[in-house]
C-alpha cells in the first residue's frame, strides 16, 4: 500500500542533500586523519554547515566515530532525510501499513536512491517510530519488542494488536 506523501520519508529531499553531506562527512575525516581536530574546530564547523543544510540538531550524530556505527552511507542519509511531522487524519489504515512495515521487514517495491535505504528507514533510524511516537500518544516501544507477562512467558504483540493499542488508546 503506498502511504500519503506526508506520511511516507521525504526521499526527494533526502536523494537532494545526500551526495553533499556524504561528502562533508568523509571530507571531515579524511581531514582529522591528516591534521587532527584537537580544538573541535573543524568539527564545529562541519555541524554549523550541516546544520544549516538540513535544520536538523546535529548533537544526535555521531560524526567522529561513524566507522562504529552505521558507516558514512547511512549517518549522511539520516542526515539528509527530514524528520517526521504531525499529519492529520491518519487512517487506521494507514496505520496498520506502518506497523505492518515495522513488524513484517516487508517493504514496498522500490528502485533507485529509495531502494538503497528504503530497509534502513523502517528497520534502522526509527523514521516510523519516530512518526509514530509524534501521531499517537500511546506510542510506546514495547508495542514492537519481545515483552515478558506477569508469569514471566514472553510474547509479542502481533500487527493487529499493536494498530488496535494505538488507534484505540489515542491519536494527538
Amino acid at each position: 500500500m503506498e502511504l500519503r506523501k506526508e506520511i511516507e520519508p521525504d526521499f526527494t529531499t533526502a536523494e537532494k542533500l545526500y551526495p553533499e553531506v556524504l561528502r562533508l562527512i568523509l571530507e571531515y575525516t579524511d581531514y582529522c586523519d591528516e591534521h587532527g581536530d584537537e580544538d573541535h574546530s573543524a568539527y564545529q564547523k562541519l555541524e554549523k554547515t550541516l546544520h544549516k543544510m538540513t535544520g536538523k540538531e546535529m548533537s544526535g550524530f555521531n560524526l567522529w566515530e561513524w566507522w562504529e556505527e552505521d558507516g558514512a552511507e547511512n549517518l549522511a542519509f539520516d542526515i539528509a532525510l527530514p524528520e517526521p511531522f504531525m499529519v492529520e487524519g491518519i487512517t487506521k489504515t494507514e496505520l496498520s501499513e506502518i506497523v505492518k512495515r515495522l513488524k513484517t521487514f516487508d517493504t514496498p517495491d522500490r528502485e533507485g536512491f529509495i531502494a538503497q535505504f528504503y530497509s534502513h528507514v523502517c528497520f534502522g533510524n526509527g523514521y516510523y517510530h519516530q512518526f509514530l511516537k509524534l501521531n499517537f500518544k500511546t506510542y510506546h516501544i514495547k508495542l514492537f519488542q519481545r515483552n515478558k507477562d506477569k508469569n514471566g512467558n514472553y510474547f509479542e504483540y502481533s500487527q493487529e494488536e499493536t494498530t488496535e493499542k494505538l488507534w484505540n488508546d489515542g491519536k494527538y
